[in-house]
């Protein structure tokens, strides 16, 4: 899968999940649904290893459960980076809850296209 599918499926999973949890999460519109994922993607190479480094003992307590916790931060980071008034969480278990949901639908989608080929 290649990087621009998955900022489209990223930029997609905002925008159904910010309609599907309005309480929780809120996206502007599409163009900052487009722009906070290219900089989740930016993020997750730059910050993400970073931060699992930092975290590993924990991480090796949790038994691998404190990542959605990292993936959480992340989503955070980018909402910073953006914007809150354009790219928001209500709180870090909001950004936790949808960092699981994205992770879901990532998943899927990357399985169901390996299958098809």
């Amino acid at each position: 899968m290649t990087y621009f599918q998955r900022l489209i499926i990223n930029t997609l999973a905002f925008i159904s999940l910010s309609v599907l949890f309005p309480s929780m999460f809120y996206v502007n519109n599409f163009m900052i649904a487009i722009v906070a994922s290219v900089v989740l993607s930016a993020l997750n190479v730059l910050v993400k290893p970073i931060l699992h480094i930092l975290s590993l003992p924990i991480t090796l307590i949790t038994f691998g459960l404190f990542s959605f916790v990292i993936n959480g931060i992340m989503l955070k980071f980018t909402s910073v980076i953006v914007g809150e008034q354009n790219f928001a969480f209500s709180s870090l278990g909001a950004a936790v809850f949808i960092s699981l949901l994205l992770s879901l639908i990532n998943s899927i989608v990357i399985n169901r296209h390996v299958d098809r080929y």
